[in-house]
């Protein structure tokens, strides 16, 4: 990996000086940390049982009425799940935002829209103080990473209504970083201005940073050339899969770090040096891991979140729909926040289920990535007859596709528990996606 730039007196932390960006909550034993967790609560939940009506209602029915009713963290427990139906139901009858602010409009400096990839996009308010609490989020993601004031970082996005990248430029103010945007040009534009401007940094999804690796090989440009030293990948799973890990690291010759949020909660995951997992944000975010059928507590399960500094438009026990598996050893970081093994697993709306056997998409890709010359790839769910089929269709360099196929088809058998149908298609044929991927179509679905 390249070193970090002469510029400024920082440099990228090792494994003997990592404990140097722990911040101090980090180290609470797990009884202290959870004092100052309900402590936060409280004060949180003093303004919003005064002025939201969605919450000050919902928590109503279970009994609460002032936060001095929450007298131990295992009270939040009492609460009900607050889901993402239920809060398009509320903009929907009172539009635009609902009733879940909880001050008057003249509070409130930002206005964003989640991405809309499971239907229906949620309007979301922050005010200055919220703004802010979102910032610092992400500057704990930017320096787990190693990113201090002397970084350059350069966002490949369309700054458009999605929080994320917003709230990533904040986070990199926040930091002291020079923030470098990428919106308003083209995949070839972006690489030649990783080449021109030298950033040491990129935030981006894992596919969009595929995506201009892609473009680069094909312009002869070679990004390992570059001053890029670490990729922070948000939005879907690939950087904590061990074959897109390794695929990013080697275009880009730089340290490849997963990152996890969501609009609704804000960024409440970081990597750390250690690469062994997606840390909670355990100072900002109370976290719960749930059985998605009984909602009972889980060591793998749905993500359920509380944030503790989004006061004007908060999310109280929010089901997230991502799908994890608590880690059971502590991190070598030194770090006593929990994490998710393997980082978010997958989407439970974007679980499959074929002849019985359930996987993510997540799951092909780390066997499609781990093997070389493979582009895009497509999963196809067809039923015929009385059967369901899964087919595969990857992109392939010349030589012996028959073989290759062949090697990449027992590979997913081996890991999904059930045969698929792998398909060759001519490199370049699958679609691009400058964002989120979508990689799935269930034709059983579509009649």
């Amino acid at each position: 990996m390249k070193a970090h730039s002469t510029e400024g007196d920082e440099r990228l932390p090792d494994s003997a000086d990592s404990a140097a960006t722990l911040d101090p909550e980090e180290q609470l034993d797990p009884a202290a940390l959870e004092r100052t967790q309900l402590t936060r609560l409280r004060a949180k939940l003093d303004p919003v049982l005064k002025g939201n009506d969605f919450y000050r209602n919902k928590l109503a029915s279970a009994g609460v009425g002032t936060a001095a009713d929450l007298t131990r963290l295992d009270d939040l427990a009492r609460l009900p799940f607050t889901t993402k139906d239920e809060l398009l139901d509320d903009q929907a009858q009172t539009p635009p935002y609902g009733t879940l602010p909880t001050f008057p409009p003249e509070r409130y400096v930002q206005e964003h829209h989640t991405s809309g990839t499971s239907g229906q996009g949620l309007r979301w308010l922050d005010t200055a103080e919220s703004w802010d609490w979102m910032a610092k989020c992400w500057a704990r993601v930017l320096r787990a990473a190693g990113v201090t004031r002397a970084d350059r970082v350069f966002f490949p996005f369309s700054f458009g209504p999605f929080v994320g990248v917003w709230s990533g430029v904040e986070g990199a103010r926040r930091v002291g970083c020079l923030v470098l945007p990428g919106g308003g040009k083209d995949s070839l534009q972006r690489v030649k201005a990783i080449m021109a401007d030298r950033p040491t940094v990129m935030v981006c999804t894992p596919t969009y940073a595929l995506r201009l690796a892609e473009v680069a090989a094909e312009a002869g440009i070679d990004l390992r050339g570059s001053a890029l030293r670490v990729t922070i990948h948000p939005g879907e799973p690939g950087a904590s899969l061990p074959a897109t890990k390794a695929r990013l690291a080697e275009a880009f010759g730089a340290a490849v770090f997963d990152h996890a949020g969501a609009t609704e909660v804000g960024a409440w995951g970081f990597e750390c040096h250690a690469q062994d997992g997606v840390h909670f944000n355990e100072a900002e975010y109370i976290f719960e891991v749930v059985d998605p059928v009984t909602g009972a507590p889980a060591q793998e399960g749905e993500l359920v979140v509380t944030n503790l500094g989004r006061v004007g438009m908060p999310a109280i026990r929010y089901r997230t729909g991502d799908f994890g598996r608590l880690h059971d050893r502590p991190c070598a970081c030194g770090s006593r926040y929990r994490r998710l093994a393997g980082g978010v697993l997958g989407r439970l709306d974007q679980k499959v289920i074929a002849r019985g056997v359930e996987f993510y998409p997540s799951g092909v890709e780390n066997v499609v990535r781990g093997h070389r010359e493979t582009g895009e790839f497509a999963v196809d769910l067809y039923r015929r007859g009385s059967r369901d089929e899964v087919e595969v269709r990857v992109e392939l360099g010349g030589g012996d596709t028959d073989a290759r196929t062949a090697r990449i088809a027992r590979a997913l058998r081996e890991t999904l528990g059930l045969r698929v149908d792998v398909r060759a298609v001519p490199a370049g044929t699958l679609p691009r996606f400058p964002v989120k991927a979508r990689r799935v179509t269930d034709h059983r679905a579509l009649g």
